[in-house]
């Protein structure tokens, strides 16, 4: 078992103020795989002087030396990334082949993209007889969630640092040891005494206290609408810049002339991705009523051609999700959608069959209307929900009915025409006839989904602040 007794401020691994311990939980074995300090306001607040003390030297040091350090903490990744895979695999169940593409080395690239994203910005220009100049924004608080344990803090602290921000990470305590990882790797990196602090622990405790830290100018958060709203509350009184990452319910059109097979196929892979822990999944997949009977069919094969098991196996196609509450809680959705009167195509609140051990979910695939909770809540699992639409001013009328706007998919038989429908679809990335997710352009939404943008440079861009001088 992994035992971590430390956290990491200001440069230093250091025992938090606080004696008890957070267990790490496999989702495969459901077994204790490590423990963490549980981390104390004390621990916040010595972590925040020491990023505060921090932040003048590092704000002033060159775009050029940011970029330098940045590339050589993703060196220094690539130089574990079998550890980084392995760990992820032992607290999520991953498959192996997904953990290590989608996780460990599309962080590398985040951060990559981070540090060659500072040439693009514009730093400084003349406003008539005004210098207009960006500026770090301060100290850093950073929220990580489990479904991209990696990622998430590649995402946040990369773009934080490479603005010239320090920063101050909690890293998810359900699968924590990734963000442990991420602060050795800085440190061997080189990077400056309490520009980079981890503080582990619980949101009610290290959540709160990092929120509410005087010296913290900034909270970025990716999370549930629920931490997002407390966020919100406890940043609004001493105003605070958010960034916050929420979630969505992301639509899938499909319209009449669009390659059938193919964008039901895609649709529910990119839905059950991560085990359906993403939070731009195309869980609604809307098609027209004159095709409906032939995408169900589509999708019940697809959604039955998943394979459950040991992420190792390379047959293993999909992992459970990530604890014991969220199996309950999908496996509760499942049972409100049939409840509801959805039709059940394929799966069902059940155990899924041969499993012995592991916190999984039978992939599982719904008809119905968009009045649904299963089609209105994010469920955060392997379920999607087919919903046909008479028109297509229908479809987006049923795709933007919605508290959500995170993401979305278009598929026609003229790309060039769906990039035109976009524009009716109030979502913050759109995807046409299956393209691949860009690294480099916004990561955000509308509504429920929350504020800002990460990825690129509009990533690191929120991270700074317009400066008039002159």
């Amino acid at each position: 078992m992994i035992v971590k007794d430390q956290i990491f401020i200001n440069g230093k691994w250091v025992p938090s103020a606080g004696a008890d311990v957070i267990p790490v939980i496999s989702a495969i074995s459901e077994e204790v795989i490590a423990t963490i300090p549980a981390g104390t306001a004390e621990d916040v607040d010595l972590a925040a002087q020491a990023a505060a003390d921090a932040f003048p030297a590092w704000s002033q040091t060159s775009a050029d030396e940011r970029a330098a350090m940045l590339h050589k903490i993703a060196r220094g990744m690539e130089a574990r990334v079998d550890e980084i895979t392995n760990t992820i695999i032992s607290e999520l169940g991953y498959p192996a082949k997904m953990a290590e593409a989608a996780h460990a080395r599309a962080s590398i690239k985040d951060l990559q993209i981070a540090a060659d994203s500072l040439r693009d910005i514009v730093w400084s220009e003349q406003v008539g007889d005004t210098t207009v100049s960006r500026a770090a924004a301060g100290v850093v608080g950073a929220i990580t969630p489990w479904n991209g344990p990696m990622r998430m803090v590649s995402l946040k602290a990369g773009a934080a640092l490479a603005a010239g921000c320090t920063v101050v990470l909690k890293g998810t305590e359900l699968a924590p040891l990734s963000s442990f990882l991420f602060a050795e790797i800085a440190e061997e990196a080189g990077l400056p005494d309490g520009v980079f602090n981890l503080v582990s622990g619980t949101g009610p405790v290290v959540g709160e206290a990092l929120v509410t830290h005087p010296l913290v100018d900034m909270v970025s958060l990716t999370g549930s609408v629920r931490a997002g709203r407390r966020v919100m509350e406890l940043a609004a009184q001493s105003v605070k810049k958010v960034c916050l990452e929420l979630g969505g319910k992301s639509a899938n059109i499909i319209l009449e002339d669009a390659d059938l097979e193919t964008a039901v196929t895609s649709g529910i892979t990119d839905a059950f991705r991560n085990t359906g822990q993403a939070c731009g999944a195309l869980t609604r997949m809307l098609v027209p009523r004159s095709r409906l009977a032939e995408a169900e069919q589509l999708a019940i094969r697809t959604a039955e051609s998943f394979v459950l098991g040991d992420p190792y196996d390379p047959s293993t196609t999909l992992g459970p999700v990530a604890n014991a509450s969220q199996r309950q809680r999908v496996r509760d959705y499942i049972q409100v959608g049939i409840d509801e009167g959805a039709r059940l195509l394929t799966g069902g609140p059940e155990a899924p069959e041969g499993i012995e051990r592991g916190f999984f979910v039978r992939p599982t695939v719904f008809s119905g209307d968009n009045s649904l909770r299963v089609a209105r809540e994010e469920i955060f699992g392997p379920v999607v929900v087919i919903i046909p639409f008479d028109s297509e001013e229908e479809a987006f009328q049923i795709a933007n009915d919605s508290q959500y706007g995170l993401a979305g998919a278009i598929w026609a038989g003229d790309a060039d025409r769906a990039k035109k429908l976009a524009s009716k679809l109030r979502a913050g990335r759109i995807r046409i006839n299956g393209s691949p997710v860009n690294l480099r352009a916004p990561h955000g939404g509308f509504r429920l989904s929350g504020i800002g943008r990460e990825s690129g440079r509009f990533g690191v861009e929120e991270y700074l602040e317009y400066k008039s001088i002159g």
